[in-house]
């Protein structure tokens, strides 16, 4: 399957060019981490394939969206900046631009969801977000981000709808494929889309022959529903543990989505515990779901495994 989806970032927002993550590895090089690229003996005779685990758990802030945050942070004009920035997230993003926002010395504004992971709203508070609660529904959080830029005149940083956000997290696929040569495939989760968009665009910028797969919860399979009809399902009403890839999204400049169960998902997070002996959060867990699940589409490919995050709660692990 090689399929092209219009998605509800590209709606809103302009996918960046190339060039634009290039200028993003640069604006953001001197505040992100240079995450470690590791491997295991014993995941890659589990697979049959070789893994190139990236570790955006490493990453400031605990996961990826450091990288999105920070260029959207940096790319503003200092008039703008000083209103401060505005998002609505469940956690990783907000605390990103928190932490972001930090490096600017300017405010930062997160709507929350109620219900949302209680270490994830935590590290949000401790990065010195002004937080703004709303219900848990995506309806909810964009009212009240309106309305905090209404008052404020802060810049919203949309969670994936950004340009510059994508920009950023593209910078990642940069980074890998220097640090490993030879891949020829790379997986990542499927949430929102400003992943995927940026690593697409980064990595065939680089190899357009690089085969580039999705992981993606059974429970939120919008983006498989969205790919089968040929157009953006938004009715799908997320029922995953993976709580960092509930937003309701189509998928772009996949080669191929691999919808995975909570069960296939918790044990392959148990997996990347035991055997890379780190701690990531279940939705990262995926993409090992995925290889494991189809053994034979992966069997003897250099691919690239991108760990999104490791912001998880002790207290309410899944097993």
């Amino acid at each position: 399957m090689n399929a092209t989806l219009t998605t509800a970032a590209s709606m809103t927002a302009a996918l960046p060019s190339f060039e634009q993550i290039r200028d993003a590895a640069a604006r953001i090089a001197p505040y992100a981490h240079i995450t470690p690229v590791l491997r295991s003996a014993a995941l890659d005779a589990l697979s049959g394939a070789e893994l190139h685990f990236k570790c955006e758990n490493l990453q400031h802030g605990g996961a990826f969206k450091f990288r999105g945050a920070c260029n959207a942070v940096w790319a503003l004009t200092d008039a703008q900046a000083a209103h401060g920035v505005v998002t609505h997230s469940s956690g990783n993003h907000g605390n990103a631009l928190a932490l972001a926002a930090g490096t600017r010395g300017i405010a930062a504004h997160v709507v929350v969801p109620e219900g949302a992971v209680r270490a994830k709203v935590e590290a949000i508070e401790r990065a010195g977000a002004i937080l703004h609660r709303c219900a848990p529904t995506q309806a909810a959080r964009e009212a009240m981000s309106a309305e905090v830029q209404r008052t404020t005149g802060a810049v919203l940083v949309h969670p994936y709808a950004d340009t510059m956000v994508m920009a950023g997290q593209g910078t990642l696929a940069l980074e890998l494929l220097q640090q490993v040569a030879g891949l020829d495939a790379l997986i990542t989760p499927v949430g929102g889309g400003g992943l995927a968009s940026g690593v697409a665009i980064a990595a065939h910028g680089i190899n357009p022959a690089l085969t580039l797969f999705g992981a993606e919860p059974q429970g939120a399979d919008d983006a498989a529903q969205s790919l089968t009809r040929g157009t953006r399902v938004t009715t799908v009403v997320p029922d995953t543990i993976c709580d960092g890839l509930r937003a309701l999204i189509g998928e772009p400049n996949l080669d191929a989505l691999i919808t995975v169960s909570d069960a296939e998902t918790i044990a392959a997070m148990q997996w990347l515990w035991s055997e890379l002996k780190l701690v990531v959060e279940v939705s990262s867990a995926t993409v090992l779901a995925a290889i494991l699940q189809q053994r034979e589409r992966f069997a003897g490919r250099r691919v690239g495994v991108v760990l999104t995050g490791g912001n998880v709660d002790l207290h309410a692990l899944p097993w």
